[in-house]
């Protein structure tokens, strides 16, 4: 069998902790050709330091020259777009590290592009690829739950702004908390409740700590290039009646450190997700179901091998493309809430 040939646009840290062990991993199937930066001395460096045989600084260049089969994109959010459409129109599956995009307009060329190609889109949504989520999902579609009619999710850290990247950069990043960490909750949660029809959307984001000096635990921060919400509060009514509270921070005054969690509410049990606990009734007494033999695994690898075997083995990949529009969409009406201080249709 040929193998399939992946070049990787981004050379920056979650290629290196994921992306590539990764396909490395996958060496039997995988043929890892080319990686490429703007900064050509980091794309060298990774190509020497892990045997990848060609680096480029023009991620053109490699599409044209390479005859890939498969790509990741790994670049900083404004460019997702841009790179995916490029390599899909080269013929090549793709892999992009979320958020889909920066706006729904950019998501849908994305789709289309795939589309017109058919090619495979998928994009690194790890938390899906969680035991917790996964033996959730499977309880729910066994209908241990009933009808899910409310959600919870958070993603919250009470001084994790980042101290490096473009975490802080609105301009780059397109956002701050709600696209960087809550999109992750966001997403488990709509997966596990079906994806629902949003009817409309609220939400109310704040500056208020981001934007001058303090004690941070994620490294130290440049008040003045802060340009994000450093949290955000937002609400989904969906068509089915269904709600979805969402709760996310880079700083907020708050007791725990961090908290990353999906609760969900049905008419049969309820659940949170991490870790992972049910809560239901017998007809005589109100029961809680906990798992607590669960081996940690590592999501982002699972996510990228579940991109490996959909392009190698022709398997559907679990995020599908589609998705990333609703989710793109969602996000995009939470900021122009927040902005307009009014809920907005859908």
């Amino acid at each position: 069998m040929q193998k399939l040939r992946v070049g990787i646009i981004g050379a920056g840290q979650i290629v290196e902790t994921a992306h590539i062990p990764a396909y490395i991993k996958h060496r039997d199937i995988v043929e890892l050709t080319a990686i490429c930066d703007i900064n050509e001395e980091k794309a060298r460096h990774m190509a020497d330091k892990y045997g990848i045989a060609a680096y480029y600084k023009d991620y053109q260049d490699m599409l044209k020259e390479c005859k890939l089969d498969a790509v990741s994109v790994c670049v900083i959010n404004r460019f997702h777009a841009q790179a995916a459409v490029d390599a899909l129109n080269a013929g090549c599956h793709v892999l992009c590290e979320k958020p889909p995009a920066m706006n729904y307009e950019e998501a849908l060329a994305m789709y289309e592009a795939s589309k017109k190609n058919k090619k495979i889109l998928t994009f690194n949504f790890h938390f899906r690829h969680a035991q917790e989520i996964k033996i959730l999902k499977e309880l729910i579609d066994k209908g241990m739950f009933g009808n899910i009619y409310a959600a919870r999710v958070q993603a919250l850290r009470r001084r994790g702004i980042p101290g490096w990247g473009n975490f802080i950069n609105k301009e780059v990043q397109g956002g701050g908390p709600l696209i960087d960490i809550g999109i992750h909750m966001l997403d488990a949660a709509l997966y596990l409740m079906g994806f629902p029809e949003p009817d409309y959307v609220a939400a109310g984001a704040h500056q208020r700590i981001g934007n001058r000096s303090g004690v941070g635990l994620m490294g130290s921060w440049d008040p003045a290039k802060f340009t994000v919400e450093d949290s955000l509060f937002g609400f989904i009514r969906f068509k089915n009646g269904a709600t979805l509270n969402l709760e996310t921070s880079f700083a907020l005054n708050m007791k725990e450190e961090s908290i990353m969690n999906v609760h969900i509410f049905g008419e049969k049990a309820g659940a949170s997700a991490f870790p992972l606990e049910v809560f239901s009734e017998t007809d005589t007494a109100l029961t809680n179901m906990e798992f607590p033999y669960l081996q940690e695994i590592d999501k982002r690898y699972e996510s990228i091998a579940d991109f490996i075997n959909s392009c190698v083995y022709g398997k559907k990949p679990l995020y599908k493309a589609e998705e990333s529009l609703i989710i793109q969409k969602i996000i995009d009406i939470m900021y122009k809430s927040s902005e307009t201080s009014q809920p907005l249709k859908w």
